[in-house]
């Protein structure tokens, strides 16, 4: 009897031989490793915020506005990064940038006002978003230099520092280690594989200006007609990843009751799944397409969030993040690689109007949720992200990617 396997032999053989070609490149796993440093940082700092929530008694609205200090500093800072990184270039770029972000992310934790924890989420905001534009143009820059393909294996190694950072979190959590003492501890090993990493960065070739003459510095342009579907799409994508980060572990605490360990677990379901099929990308795109695969994402992530309100219930809740996070997985690999071939865009330019809008939806997302949460209830924040992403999966059918 003939069998026939999840994938054919070729796309078996191109998976496996870009898993490879990732692993065993040095330039290219110390990219991924900034990937995973950056939300290994996130993730443990969101696991933490339902503990700094209830230290400083903010309710959802004073949360959601204290959060928007970080898109805040995001969108100062994105003006300035192509400047910078033309100055610095793309290694030493994300070496600084790695180094204020560690530091950032131990003063909320520690704040003991809501001013002071604006102050640090604002400082995070301006080393994220350099951070950001930095690693992705390294990625890029890898790709061409060598012929190889990994943008999609670099977010994957992003996905899997969050599924660390939080699952570390629900541990030290279970071993009541006090969440200020944990963040110290996680800033000095980033800090530690910053000064590790650099070396191998360092030997990436810069982008100082690209094939057509352009210099890396142009940071914005005018969208058009594809790269703005694209923006919107990649906003909403960012919404879901957003939604899982600030609130996921706040709606299994707070409104299903369930324990800080598990509460912690909502962020980690949603890495899971998103770590795994970002690495599966590379095989699941060539079959399924990667305008299907927006479409198929945007319900599939609006399917996980309608689970976690009507079901709701701390396993399923889990579930719901879960799926949420298979629908949000390949948006960002498919749409940063379409954002850099747009005709008539200079890619350094596409790529970092792209990004900018992206990581402001990430992080402006949650600040709304709150906001609505505040006035009908969290029930009624989730609900609207899985509308936004219910929008970005008809806006896919109209999308052209290069």
């Amino acid at each position: 009897m003939n069998t026939t396997a999840s994938f054919p032999r070729p796309q078996r053989n191109r998976f496996i031989q870009n898993i490879l070609s990732f692993f065993l490149n040095r330039r290219a796993l110390a990219v991924g490793l900034v990937f995973s440093s950056d939300s290994l940082l996130f993730g443990s700092w969101v696991s933490h915020i339902p503990y700094v929530k209830a230290k400083l008694l903010l309710s959802d609205a004073e949360l959601g506005l204290t959060l928007f200090a970080m898109p805040a500093g995001l969108l100062i800072m994105n003006p300035l990064t192509g400047f910078i990184i033309a100055k610095l270039g793309e290694a030493r770029s994300c070496f600084w940038a790695a180094i204020g972000l560690t530091l950032a992310v131990c003063i909320p934790i520690n704040a003991p006002n809501i001013y002071i924890m604006a102050f640090g989420l604002f400082l995070a905001g301006l080393s994220g978003a350099l951070i950001n534009v930095a690693m992705n143009t390294s990625a890029t820059n890898l790709e061409r230099s060598q012929g190889i393909v990994i943008m999609s294996s670099c977010h994957g190694m992003w996905s899997l520092g969050g599924l660390f950072g939080s699952g570390i979190t629900g541990a030290v959590i279970a071993l009541h280690v006090p969440p200020p003492v944990h963040m110290a501890v996680m800033a000095v090993l980033i800090l530690g594989l910053t000064f590790v990493l650099q070396p191998q960065l360092k030997q990436i070739p810069s982008s100082s200006r690209t094939e057509s003459g352009e210099k890396a510095g142009s940071s914005f342009v005018r969208p058009n007609r594809d790269l703005l579907l694209m923006i919107l799409i990649g906003l909403a994508l960012a919404m879901g990843e957003g939604l899982a980060f600030d609130w996921s572990a706040v709606y299994l605490r707070e409104t299903l009751g369930a324990s800080a360990q598990i509460a912690a677990l909502g962020f980690a379901s949603f890495s899971l799944t998103m770590t795994g099929f970002r690495f599966l990308g590379d095989a699941i795109l060539p079959k399924i397409g990667a305008t299907r695969w927006l479409q198929i994402g945007g319900v599939l992530g609006a399917l996980g969030i309608l689970v976690a309100i009507a079901l709701p219930f701390p396993s399923t809740a889990l579930a719901g993040f879960a799926l949420l996070g298979a629908g949000c997985s390949l948006g960002a690999p498919v749409l940063y690689s379409a954002s850099l071939r747009v005709p008539g865009i200079p890619p350094a330019a596409g790529l970092a109007t792209f990004a900018t809008f992206s990581f402001i939806g990430f992080l402006a997302g949650p600040p709304i949720i709150g906001f609505v949460s505040e006035g009908f209830g969290l029930y009624y924040g989730l609900a609207l992200v899985a509308v936004v992403l219910l929008i970005s999966a008809g806006l896919a059918r109209l999308v052209k990617l290069f």
